[in-house]
């Protein structure tokens, strides 16, 4: 099967895999099979941030990303942070658990203080502490649940992303609990964003994944909008050089070239998560729910939840 390539037409997005693979927790589903003491990818050095932030402020570049494993292990972030905050606005990923009053605070001072907007991802898997920690582990979701909290105390509003691992079926009812526990919290106007699972990392083993042959064609892309897929205007660095996309880091054949000038080649859509994207649109974007009153999901381009 021949499967399309896209090129990269614009340089919307810049991701940093800023912690390599190393996280204080280790999730069922990680993508990139994260954890404690895992470091498949390593730290980035501030030069290397540095250096490509130029790079992409060069070639236009609107938003970027600070991904990993879990960023705030990395001692030199808020120096990273305010490297970026210079030129684009920026997004952290994170599941939480290091945000303490200190950090919140540093946080809402240097998103005062910053020309351009900083964003808080904040990652969950339940909208329960019962379904979030049976992947997360034992007293995530409170923790998670007290750094929204404090987030939003200070005026960041962070944007809580969610993983499904259930059925659409079950999704309404919990979803509305959910916005409702947030709002007792204190955040007032909640923003939830739900994200599909990706047949990759441990993801394959816990739901056993089994097709090999779910990969896209040319005709699937006839008069659908390709920027609607990251490979298209994002990329990905790491401390092992730059990927298409922060999804694929861990296909060897995802990697395009050492630095962010010598990764502007197009790339064949050959894997399975390929077409999670074409599905759902910019699944790694900031676009997300408001949540007022009955809860409602944002949808993508042919109306699948995203």
């Amino acid at each position: 099967m021949n499967c399309p390539t896209l090129q990269l037409t614009h340089l919307d997005n810049l991701w940093f895999q800023v912690s390599g693979t190393l996280c204080n927790i280790a999730c069922t589903h990680c993508f990139n099979n994260s954890g404690p003491n895992v470091r498949t990818f390593g730290f980035l050095s501030l030069e290397t941030v540095r250096d490509e932030v130029e790079t992409a402020r060069s070639l236009g570049v609107k938003e970027i990303f600070f991904t990993g494993g879990e960023p705030f292990l990395h001692p030199e972030l808020f120096d990273m942070l305010a490297l970026a905050l210079e030129h684009a606005p920026t997004t952290v990923l994170t599941n939480g658990l290091l945000i303490n009053d200190r950090l919140a605070d540093r946080l809402a001072e240097m998103e005062r203080n910053s020309r351009y907007s900083l964003e808080i991802r904040i990652s969950l898997d339940g909208y329960t502490e019962q379904m979030n920690d049976a992947i997360r582990g034992v007293g995530v979701f409170r923790q998670a649940m007290a750094a929204v909290a404090r987030l939003s105390h200070r005026g960041l509003l962070p944007l809580v992303t969610i993983v499904r691992t259930w059925s659409e079926e079950e999704e309404l009812a919990t979803l509305a609990a959910f916005a409702e526990a947030l709002r007792d919290s204190g955040y007032a106007r909640p923003r939830i964003k739900v994200l599909p699972s990706l047949p990759l990392g441990r993801e394959l083993e816990r739901a056993s994944f089994t097709s090999t042959d779910d990969l896209l064609t040319e005709e699937m892309l006839e008069d659908y909008d390709r920027s609607l897929l990251m490979c298209s205007n994002t990329r990905l660095v790491t401390d092992r050089g730059v990927w298409v996309c922060p999804l694929l880091v861990e296909k060897p054949d995802a990697r395009l070239g050492s630095t962010l000038l010598d990764s502007r080649s197009g790339y064949e859509l050959r894997h399975n998560a390929c077409v999670t994207c074409y599905h759902y649109g910019t699944i790694c974007g900031n676009v997300s729910s408001l949540i007022e009153g009955p809860a409602e999901l944002s949808r993508s381009q042919d109306g699948t939840p995203r």
